[in-house]
């Protein structure tokens, strides 16, 4: 339990679906936890209300990450801050450009000016995978291609693998942290931004930094009615309400996907491991899942097996095929190692989104779910 002497953290959008878990999870590890965040109706609803699912514990202030003033006020006894705030979706970045840029880039300019002022021992910073574009890719000689980007005629005509420069098909490999990034879409473009930002005032002004690269996300409290939520959700809510999954491209394209506890473990492990200062890790399972696999493993679980995925057949301004994590090196340094397996993740998340259908009044009762014995918490 937290005391008048432990250390205190500010988490930057930490009212959001992977802020919340990290607050309960630190404030289950003893520390005071402070949150800033602008409690957006379009995830929050227009009351603007403190979220339910937050921890009572944590201090939560509202206000916006672009704001100097707030962000002044919000860092002051604080020890360490982990900076989560943005806007997230790769494609809507795609047509909503000047909102990205100033959330992510010039919200963090803020907030590390701030710094300038308020020193702290640890800076954790969220980033997220999408900074790579395509993952690492191989051919059947051996020969690797670190950026790799498919051309628009190419995708249009449906030939949706990646191709090396002499018309090759290639494969997908574990990307690790060395890998160039080559952004695709203006939500990569500004999280690079976030990154290389703090990475650089980190080094010039004496603040320990470290970037967790986030591969795809999922678990309780992910908005499922929001758009911008992440693809299991969505594929859960639509199966429960009796609504088939739309899968784009074939459906085979393969992600790494992790769950929640164990990012918000990842985070803990950032800021008490002295090794991790000045470096970036990738955070994910380590295992590559297409869509047709989750989507079979949901159907199961909500036994809509009846109900056959809509492969669409287009893709997406933003989309990439391939990413998997490597997460050796988060292994050795953090001693991270991920505990919620897929099948248990994806139990909790049917679950999750199964109560919150049946409080909407959108299906008559809930299905019997049965839930994963033991997730971290």
């Amino acid at each position: 339990m937290p005391t008048d002497t432990s250390p205190t953290l500010l988490i930057t959008g930490g009212a959001g679906f992977i802020g919340s878990h990290i607050a309960s999870e630190l404030l289950q590890h003893g520390y005071r936890v402070r949150i800033l965040d602008n409690l957006i109706p379009r995830v929050h609803g227009p009351e603007r209300q403190r979220p339910g699912h937050l921890d009572p514990r944590a201090e939560l202030l509202v206000g916006d990450i672009r704001d100097p003033q707030r962000v002044q006020e919000a860092l002051e006894g604080v020890n360490s801050v982990i900076h989560l705030a943005a806007v997230v979706g790769e494609r809507s970045s795609m047509y909503q450009i000047e909102k990205y840029m100033s959330v992510n880039t010039a919200g963090t300019a803020v907030l590390l000016e701030a710094l300038l002022d308020h020193p702290v021992e640890r800076l954790i910073v969220a980033s997220s995978s999408a900074v790579y574009g395509e993952g690492l890719y191989c051919s059947y000689n051996g020969t690797t291609y670190p950026k790799i980007r498919r051309s628009p005629g190419q995708v249009a005509k449906g030939d949706w693998e990646p191709r090396s420069p002499d018309g090759e098909v290639i494969y997908p490999l574990p990307t690790p942290e060395t890998k160039e990034a080559s952004p695709l879409s203006v939500y990569a473009i500004s999280k690079y931004d976030q990154e290389e930002m703090c990475r650089m005032i980190g080094e010039s002004y004496g603040i320990p930094t470290t970037i967790l690269r986030l591969f795809s996300v999922y678990g309780p409290h992910q908005g499922y009615a929001n758009p911008y939520s992440g693809m299991l959700t969505e594929y859960a809510s639509r199966l429960l309400q009796g609504l088939p999954v739309h899968l784009f491209e074939d459906g085979y394209q393969q992600r790494d996907f992790v769950s929640v506890y164990d990012v918000a473990r990842a985070f803990r492990l950032a800021l008490e491991s002295p090794g991790a200062r000045g470096e970036t890790f990738n955070i994910g399972s380590g295992r590559p899942y297409t869509f047709w696999t989750v989507t079979d493993r949901l159907a199961a679980i909500t036994r809509r097996q009846d109900l056959s995925p809509e492969v669409t057949g287009t893709s997406r301004v933003g989309d990439i095929r391939h990413c998997i994590a490597d997460i050796s090196r988060a292994r050795e340094v953090l001693g991270y190692e991920p505990k919620v397996s897929l099948e248990a993740g994806l139990l909790d998340l049917v679950a999750w989104i199964e109560a919150e259908i049946a409080e909407r009044r959108k299906v008559p009762a809930p299905l019997e779910v049965p839930k994963p014995s033991r997730l971290p918490v």
